[in-house]
């Protein structure tokens, strides 16, 4: 049952942390790596990792506040905090993936030196971190349904990706030698516009959540189908759901046989409500409207 578990904000926010504390040492392992062997693209990748730290922590900031109770100001609770985190870390994506670009660009047209073999080793280290890291976080993220942990998944993938870029790129300099020392600079210019598009593909299902947009249909079956294995509903007509963090709300309307009683009609409505809450669907309330089945 749902009282057993960990709660999905503590599984998120442990997720985070873990993240942050990978993140910052693979950042000062990149500058430093990038900086000695004389590799943009494995300065960009650190770059990239650095706005992973920040957007990890803006992550974990959400998750406190989505965490809070409700109150008077805020009676449905502050779950709006956990898209609104997830907007913000697809934005600090955006931003990293235009700075990487256009540095590159400026480096593409600047003369420099070879990069040095050394990176080629501590970038296949770092791509194999940070492809587990995305794979567990995107787990955690599935696991308790939140845009904002799937998110910072997907910054981990991104991190890979510029991994991967930045190999193949000092690879190819490497390999072809004097007058190729720029194809470092392409791998960060080719990962950036990869990022964009993550980054986009992530902010989408973001803005749906704050702006109310339905879940899943097959969230909004399993509530109707709920609702009528109660015998004396007839038919469930209406059926809302939104999500407000990691649990959901329902507005729910039910027919009954209009001949009951007021009492009654109330009695099969909160039999209906403690049904949904009572499921394994992360039910918060429900709001049972109850009409006489024509």
């Amino acid at each position: 049952m749902q009282s057993m578990d960990v709660h999905p904000s503590v599984k998120a926010m442990r997720t985070t942390l873990l993240g942050i504390v990978i993140s910052v040492t693979l950042v000062f392992v990149k500058y430093i790596a990038g900086y000695l062997g004389h590799s943009y693209a494995l300065v960009a990748d650190g770059t990239e990792t650095a706005a992973d730290v920040l957007s990890s922590g803006l992550l974990w900031v959400g998750l406190r506040i989505a965490m809070k109770p409700a109150d008077k100001e805020h009676p449905y609770g502050h779950g709006k905090a956990e898209p609104l985190a997830a907007i913000v870390i697809s934005l600090f994506l955006l931003g990293a993936a235009v700075w990487i670009g256009w540095n590159a660009l400026y480096f593409i047209r600047t003369p420099h030196q070879m990069p040095r073999r050394f990176t080629l080793a501590i970038l296949l280290v770092v791509i194999l971190i940070k492809e587990g890291m995305f794979r567990y976080v995107l787990k955690v993220g599935k696991e308790i349904n939140s845009q904002a942990v799937k998110s910072d998944a997907y910054h981990h993938r991104s991190d890979a990706i510029t991994s991967i870029a930045a190999f193949v790129g000092i690879l190819v300099a490497l390999v072809l030698g004097k007058g190729y020392e720029a194809a470092d600079d392409w791998a960060a210019l080719i990962a950036s516009g990869i990022i964009v598009v993550n980054a986009v593909a992530l902010l989408r299902p973001a803005l749906n959540e704050v702006m109310d947009a339905a879940p899943s249909n097959e969230i909004v079956a399993k509530v109707r189908a709920l609702a009528g294995q109660n015998g004396d509903v007839k038919l469930v007509e209406k059926c809302y759901v939104r999500k407000m963090g990691f649990d959901y709300f329902v507005d729910i309307h039910i027919q009954v046989d209009g001949g009951l009683s007021v009492a009654e009609g109330h009695a099969i409505a909160h039999a209906v409500k403690n049904g949904l809450l009572k499921s394994d669907l992360r039910i918060k309330d429900v709001l049972v409207h109850v009409e006489p089945a024509g």
